[in-house]
């Protein structure tokens, strides 16, 4: 698939290279083995657990899967659990964690804690928002006026026709293209929400690749942050999940977030906010992709410029305002008061704060301004990573480290370091002068340092997308200012890897393993048959090294872990 025109990447929609092959009974070669056992009796097989904690039926939940996984040959459990933030928990959460302790002992279920992720930052944040990876506003202009300054917009960023007031029959004029007028995009003028027209769109299901979407071309400076608003309204839209709205500039997508809508809904406003990286023109989309059936309205789509949204104060992320003319620096504290984004939600839901004068201070009335900050964003549904070059971060994580021993002692760890999708981006990672890929393996390498500190014996496994050629350690990937390629070179070698990617399992297990890591599988992904395990057993039996595989749910599915256990296992009941 392209980035534009009538096709769209499916790896900014639904993220498929980068999740597991969840609908594996489709693969017709993996229906042939129906085999229940395999060439080996793996050491390792486990079932992944993801439970708060927060009150006692999560306890009892985690019992009835650690009996059935124990009854069918299963011995270990990836625990997910928000161990990565005990000295954040209360008292009732350890009395928890100490009884699902004492069923695994009596089980004979080792227990895997999953803990320590960069890419979704949220136990980290906790403790401190502004660790979150900044991205770079570079020489806002503002203008001081009385006891402030205020980011002062560009009047030539802006959706031309954003409101389709301007058309020739179905045709709006100002944007790049609107899928099929007259076919599948109408010009509507009975139903708007500002002015006379809005553009309908329905019928996209009756054509290949399901397409309603409309683009508009618009020019932005770079390394600005701008926010993009707009109305839709949906009337038995099938799938509303499928609704997007994407900023993209070369091959890179600049606002790879989810924007939901309900199947039928009256008029909604949808905002998401971007970095404008080095770029100074974007693509603006918003409508559907693989639509099905239904049909849906847009209206009043802008731009704008923002500035201080997200602002994040730390030592990496420095904030500089100097004079637009003579390049003269202000000192914060001394001729502006601290400057914080009070709601800090990475979100562009909310306007940044001003500049606010001191008394005494050197800014005067009317000065214009350079403002340079770094922001922080959240992708998705709200993923957001945190930077690996800030000190603090590996404090924090050094304190759940040692805590983490004490409470569970465990003789396995599982690092939960994948889809770590910004980086390289702010002062402290730029200071470093080395690449991403060396970055993410220090990070790597500290980690798995401070573990062995607290128990040499112990075995530290990874999830083993961002150290994967064949998945996520390139170039190019969302936000990161950099390249993974390579990351595999600076981790520790005695480091075990989680493959999870189906689809490039083969790939995947061997480029480990002729690297002479050792491997695990994370298996199955919630589908309704164990197609996906068997194909994992079929590629584990040929790899020198595998160590074993895991039932991997996100859905918190075990109907088939009782199989599940006796395909991996020749000591399970069959």
């Amino acid at each position: 698939s392209t980035l534009d025109g009538t096709l769209f990447p499916y790896t900014t929609l639904f993220r498929s290279t980068e999740q597991p092959m969840r609908l594996s009974c489709l693969l017709p070669f993996c229906l042939a083995i129906v085999a229940t056992s395999h060439a080996a009796d793996y050491p390792c097989r486990w079932v992944y657990v993801s439970r708060g904690l927060h009150k006692d039926q999560d306890v009892e939940d985690i019992r009835g899967i650690v009996n059935t996984a124990a009854q069918h040959g299963l011995n270990g459990m990836v625990l997910a659990a928000g161990l990565d933030r005990l000295d954040r928990q209360p008292a009732r959460y350890l009395e928890r964690l100490e009884r699902v302790k004492q069923l695994c002992a009596d089980r004979h279920i080792e227990i895997i804690p999953i803990v320590f992720s960069a890419g979704y930052g949220g136990s980290v944040l906790a403790y401190d928002r502004n660790l979150a990876e900044g991205l770079l506003v570079q020489d806002a202009p503002f203008l001081v006026r009385g006891a402030e300054a205020r980011l002062q917009r560009d009047s030539t960023v802006t959706v031309v026709n954003g409101g389709f007031e301007d058309h020739v029959g179905d045709r709006a004029s100002g944007c790049r293209f609107h899928d099929r007028p007259g076919k599948v995009s109408f010009v509507d003028t009975t139903v708007a929400k500002e002015g006379q027209a809005s553009l309908r769109f329905e019928n996209f299901g009756q054509y290949p690749h399901g397409h309603g979407r409309v683009m508009f071309e618009v020019p932005v400076r770079p390394h600005r942050s701008y926010r993009v608003t707009g109305w839709v309204k949906t009337e038995r839209l099938q799938s509303a999940d499928r609704f997007q709205v994407q900023v993209l500039a070369g091959e890179r997508s600049l606002a790879p977030v989810r924007v939901p809508v309900e199947p039928t809904a009256d008029w909604r406003q949808f905002t998401i906010g971007f970095n404008s990286l080095g770029f100074e023109q974007v693509r603006v989309y918003a409508g559907v992709w693989g639509g099905r059936d239904g049909r849906f309205w847009l209206d009043d789509l802008r731009i704008e410029e923002v500035a201080l949204v997200n602002i994040l104060r730390r030592p990496g992320t420095p904030l500089l305002v100097r004079d637009a003319e003579s390049d003269a620096k202000y000192e914060e504290g001394r001729d502006f008061a601290t400057v914080t984004d009070p709601q800090l939600n990475f979100r562009f839901d909310h306007d940044g704060p001003p500049i606010r004068l001191l008394p005494g201070g050197r800014l005067q009335d009317g000065q214009k301004l350079r403002v340079s900050f770094f922001h922080g964003m959240a992708i998705h549904d709200g993923q957001v990573t945190v930077c690996m070059s800030e000190p603090k971060l590996y404090e924090i994580w050094q304190r759940q480290t040692e805590l983490i021993q004490q409470h569970l002692a465990p003789r396995r760890w599982l690092l939960s370091m994948d889809e770590i999708r910004a980086g390289g981006s702010c002062e402290a990672c730029r200071s470093r002068q080395i690449g991403m890929a060396e970055i993410l393996g220090d990070c790597l390498k500290s980690q798995y340092q401070m573990i062995r500190r607290v128990n040499p014996q112990a075995e530290v496994f990874v999830w083993s997308d961002m150290l994967d050629p064949n998945h996520n350690a390139r170039d190019n990937y969302y936000l990161v200012e950099g390249d993974y390629t390579g990351s595999w070179k600076y981790v520790p070698k005695d480091l075990r890897i989680v493959c999870w990617y189906f689809e490039k399992r083969r790939e995947s297990l061997a480029h480990f393993s002729g690297l002479g890591f050792q491997t695990l599988a994370g298996a199955y992904y919630d589908g309704d048959t164990l197609d996906n395990p068997k194909c994992w057993l079929e590629s584990l039996d040929k790899t020198p090294g595998a160590l074993g595989i895991m039932y991997t749910t996100w859905q918190n599915k075990y109907a088939l872990l009782a199989p599940f256990g006796g395909l991996v296992s020749r000591n399970s009941p069959q």
